[in-house]
């Protein structure tokens, strides 16, 4: 066994190594420590849930708002040594969740709640494993959503993407379709493409529902309805799980384990979210490359090691390929998850364990694109150079409202004009000319020769 010490140097994944620094946040919901605390949080909730239900007499003297919060001091005040006293359980155990269970009645028993085992007992009661792991994770979920990965969004990507796409409402570009000249827009209006994209999308993610398992071993509360058969178990179960998170919703048939389905939905969510992300880092990429934006040059940083001159656009390199190792897991894990032999196997196990994985992945690349977005400058002289040898861009406007004035073949017309091959370039004279030479009324020519690159813009409204 090797005798490296886990540290930011060794640990094999780079979002626990590396980049541990801009990842930490979501320790607090998918580390190991998180994931036991959840654990015995879910434990402890349900115990006062129960305690709460006349028909268990033998907890009766405990449902009381000061017994309850002195009992839910073991998750919140639940320390890293709480964590590895269940990892010591578990060594004999060998099962994850009762060295959970075993870990609570030991604090139970002993000062200052001293419970006898007719009271313990009911830690756990009536439960599998999946309960409390199918309970515990999907809460953690929806909290870091919340907490973490759509202020991050908000944070990183929206407010300087919405101030980036305002400050250039009005800045004319050269747009490109097939990586051609095409007709002329706006510099904001590109990058508001990708805010209302973005907003479809957070929305969509933050709309997802949320589900649990939490009917016993096979989903039917068989082990609650033969103890208590006129408890309304079903109705417990809801009402159990709404008050851990106003989110979380039960699932009313499952197997052993919750089916994923929302869980899946959640994950193509992010997953989407994304992919518009690496399409506006792959937008921007281009943009520096053409020189419609430089970049602020950062003191000390170092472009290549051995061209002293480069200053390279890594933040949005470095942004796109977290997006893509974070949506290849995002994808196996809306595959598989949903998907399990009979009423369990164990295959989903393991793979949940993965789940911050992309998520770190994910906010990884938002804090990338946001230092990229920091760095741009924009530069209009390139942007209006080429504008300007551009002029062939018009001929949509002036065969648009030749067709209006009923002006035959205007298409055909601009198209033998404008298709030039070679490093031909149409000029504005070359238009001027054209549009002398035009069967129309001097007020539709001076129309005519009115447009210009810089002022084809169409609609632009205030964003």
């Amino acid at each position: 066994m090797s005798s490296i010490v886990v540290n930011q140097l060794t640990a094999i994944s780079p979002v626990d190594g590396r980049y541990w620094d801009k990842c930490a946040p979501l320790s607090d919901y998918f580390s190991e420590y998180a994931l036991i605390k959840y654990r015995v949080l879910v434990e402890i909730e349900y115990f006062i849930s129960l305690t709460k239900v006349p028909e268990i007499t033998p907890l009766a003297a405990l449902n009381n708002e000061r017994m309850h919060q002195q009992l839910r001091t073991i998750y919140t005040n639940f320390t890293q040594d709480n964590a590895l006293a269940i990892k010591q359980i578990e060594k004999t155990t060998n099962h994850d969740i009762k060295a959970v269970e075993y870990f609570i009645k030991s604090i139970l028993t002993a000062a200052p709640y001293s419970f006898s085992e007719a009271i313990t007992e009911f830690i756990h009661f009536g439960l599998t494993s999946q309960d409390v792991n199918n309970t515990a994770i999907p809460l953690s979920i929806v909290k870091a959503v919340d907490e973490v990965i759509v202020p991050a969004l908000d944070t990183a990507i929206m407010q300087p993407l919405q101030q980036l796409a305002t400050s250039t409402r009005m800045v004319p570009m050269l747009a490109h379709t097939h990586g051609q000249p095409a007709t002329p827009t706006t510099v904001g209006k590109e990058f508001m493409v990708f805010v209302e994209r973005l907003q479809g999308q957070i929305a969509q993610l933050q709309a997802c529902p949320h589900t649990t398992k939490f009917g016993g071993a096979t989903g039917n509360m068989n082990a609650h309805f033969v103890a208590y058969p006129t408890v309304d178990w079903i109705q417990f179960g809801q009402q159990f799980v709404t008050s851990l998170h106003p989110r979380l919703k039960r699932s009313r048939f499952t197997t052993q384990i919750e089916h994923y389905d929302n869980l899946a939905a959640l994950f193509d969510s992010l997953k989407r979210i994304n992919t518009i992300l690496i399409d506006l880092c792959r937008d921007v990429w281009t943009y520096i490359s053409m020189e419609y934006f430089g970049q602020r040059v950062i003191k000390g940083e170092v472009g290549s090691s051995a061209m002293p001159h480069k200053v390279n656009p890594i933040d949005f390199e470095n942004a796109e390929g977290n997006m893509g190792v974070a949506n290849a897991l995002y994808e196996h894990l809306a595959a598989k998850l949903p998907i399990s032999r009979l009423q369990r196997d164990l295959t989903d196990s393991t793979v949940l364990r993965t789940v911050g994985v992309p998520l770190a992945h994910s906010l990884l690349a938002f804090k990338s694109v946001q230092r990229g977005m920091s760095k741009l400058v924009l530069n209009e002289a390139s942007l209006q150079h080429d504008l300007d040898q551009n002029w062939a861009v018009i001929s949509e406007a002036i065969q648009t409202i030749l067709r209006r004035e009923g002006y035959p073949k205007p298409y055909e017309a601009l198209k033998e004009l404008t298709r030039v091959s070679g490093a031909k370039k149409v000029t504005a004279a070359d238009l001027h000319v054209f549009i002398d030479t035009l069967a129309v009324t001097d007020s539709v020519k001076q129309e005519l020769k009115a447009i210009t690159p810089f002022n084809y813009l169409g609609i632009i409204p205030e964003f």
